[in-house]
């Protein structure tokens, strides 16, 4: 174990394990804090997901499973042992609580600092900043992102690595694999630690480092964007609403366009993070952001909207009778780059997940520089931003990011349109309106088939896969099958390979179906069902009505009313 060989050893009587009392010549502030290892079982189903270890909070709060997980951290990744962590989360019912167990369990684990957000408290996209600033060797973020929270709804634990991104696959699966075989955690007995006084700490022989959980990533929003040029637009009446959702992004948000900008006070909606996001669905799409939605359908209402999720890393963008669309975000925001201080002229690259439309892989195309297709997962982009190969990249399910951090991005994501806007004086229609009369359209929708038996979803992506070879040709009404194929990735910088990354099928009218099982949720399996189609000559219509017939075809395609006894999608964006 990391240290042992420091500590004595000597026996309780508590029936729970050991307690190791530290050498004599240590520094401790408090003589009578120990470390105690602690008997454990392992559990069988920590295995992360795309983003981290997602489950039900009362399954997190059962004894030992929490620390278990975090334990499997430490024992593979030996860079923590007398080096910088840093742990902050959403503020999600059970957030304060795990930091607490984690502060006190990195202390009994050989970290030399802890940097902690006030509160436990820190977005997604500032871990990841606050990680990449101070050198940490990694981080430890508490979200389960746009999943519900509160007593009853959900959490996740994520590590992030020293560049700032989530774990590669590597990594994971070496935190997996040690989940199965352990038995036994290390953690300070110890009272809760402050983590509400900004400064410096002792707890044990660990610096405990309280820091304000705004002021890192907002120097770092300084540096990129004009906010003199945004300032001024919110000076001349432009009128903006973003809702918070009661999640993270709230005191960014007042930090950032309030107070720093000028936004009128109230700019800022659901502003207040609280447990359980005052009852609602933290995930900024249509159907949550109902309120916001309804702003900027009133006479009189706001120019621009925009939302943001559980852990400040996704985005939603609306304008007046205008809504972009995640894919056609990324794509408008490649081509406007050259507006923007931090990114005019050092666009290397841009990257989408394989679900995303393909909008950006024309604007990449005009501007002559390479389009990388990646699996689902925040971490495939990581080595393509390290090595320099990309700047921007997104997926369609609200994320869009850059190389200034390791994670996507919501707030960044929303000043970048506003500089964009206060630098060229249009709307979010008209801009949307440019760029399909200059690119063409990809109307897109993505259909979710939630809460299904996981012996289902299974059975839909084996009989796709047992199609495969044969639907090259097949006609399903008017469309013909082009192409079909199940999409694997090569990483092409240090050669890894990831298969199995979703199903694709492509047509001969310039429009495809995407199958992919999520790994996101809790419970069940959901079925994500992707579709899009290219229109040279854009018109005004609803993607489900001009994708209605791959609608169709999609559903008797994957033969889901045989298989999962549904033909219509439980979520619809």
């Amino acid at each position: 174990m990391p240290g042992s060989s420091r500590l004595q050893p000597e026996t309780t009587n508590e029936g729970v394990g050991i307690i190791l009392r530290k050498h004599e010549d240590e520094q401790l502030d408090k003589q009578d804090e120990q470390i105690r290892i602690i008997a454990t079982q392992a559990f069988a189903d920590q295995k992360p997901g795309t983003s981290g270890l997602r489950k039900k909070t009362a399954h997190f709060r059962q004894p030992h499973y929490l620390e278990n997980f975090i334990q499997s951290i430490f024992d593979t990744q030996p860079a923590l042992q007398g080096g910088t962590l840093v742990v902050g989360g959403d503020g999600r019912f059970f957030n304060r609580e795990a930091t607490g167990i984690i502060a006190r369990m990195a202390a009994a684990n050989g970290v030399r600092r802890l940097l902690v957000g006030r509160g436990g408290l820190l977005s997604t996209p500032a871990a990841s900043c606050v990680i990449r600033k101070y050198a940490a060797g990694g981080g430890i973020i508490l979200s389960a992102s746009h999943n519900p929270g509160g007593e009853q709804g959900d959490f996740g634990v994520k590590f992030n690595a020293a560049n700032g991104g989530p774990a590669p696959e590597s990594v994971t699966a070496a935190i997996h694999a040690r989940s199965l075989e352990i038995d036994q955690y290390r953690i300070l007995d110890a009272a809760e630690p402050d983590i509400d006084t900004p400064g410096t700490h002792s707890l044990g022989g660990m610096q405990l480092e309280v820091i304000d959980p705004v002021s890192d990533y907002a120097d770092l929003m300084r540096s990129l964007f004009d906010f003199p040029a945004i300032r001024a637009l919110f000076a001349g009446g432009f009128r903006v609403c973003f809702d918070a959702m009661h999640a993270i992004t709230g005191p960014y948000a007042r930090a950032i366009l309030e107070q720093e900008l000028g936004a009128p006070a109230g700019t800022v909606i659901h502003g207040e993070p609280l447990e359980d996001f005052g009852g609602g669905h933290p995930d900024p799409n249509l159907v949550h952001a109902r309120e916001l939605v309804a702003a900027l359908a009133e006479e009189g209402g706001p120019e621009f909207g925009a939302a943001s999720d559980g852990d400040g890393d996704r985005n939603m963008i609306l304008g007046r009778g205008a809504y972009a669309s995640p894919s056609d975000s990324l794509a408008v925001m490649l081509a406007n780059a050259g507006h923007i201080p931090g990114y005019a002229g050092r666009v290397s690259g841009v990257a989408r997940s394989m679900p995303t439309s393909t909008a950006v892989d024309r604007v990449a195309q005009e501007l002559g520089i390479p389009c990388y297709e990646t699996p689902t997962g925040w971490k495939f982009f990581g080595n393509l931003l390290d090595a320099g190969k990309i700047t921007l990249c997104g997926e369609e399910s609200f994320g869009t990011g850059a190389d200034h951090i390791r994670e996507k991005d919501g707030l960044w994501a929303v000043l970048y349109w506003l500089n964009i806007i206060a630098a060229r004086r249009v709307s979010v229609a008209e801009l949307l309106d440019e760029h399909w009369a200059r690119f063409g359209r990809n109307y897109y929708t993505r259909h979710d088939f939630e809460g299904l038996p996981e012996e289902a979803g299974r059975a839909i992506m084996e009989h796709l896969r047992a199609g495969l070879n044969s639907l090259t040709g097949r006609q399903l009404g008017t469309l013909t099958v082009q192409h079909a194929d199940e999409f694997s990735y090569t990483d092409p910088v240090d050669g890894s390979v990831s298969s199995a990354q979703g199903i694709r099928v492509a047509f001969d009218d310039d429009s495809r179906i995407v199958y992919r099982l999520s790994g996101t949720g809790t419970s069940g399996a959901t079925l994500r069902v992707y579709l899009e189609r290219r229109v040279v000559s854009p018109r005004d219509g609803d993607p489900q009505q001009v994708l209605a017939d791959l609608i169709a075809a999609s559903v008797d395609l994957a033969d889901l009313q045989a298989l999962a006894g549904r033909t219509t999608a439980d979520v619809v964006t």
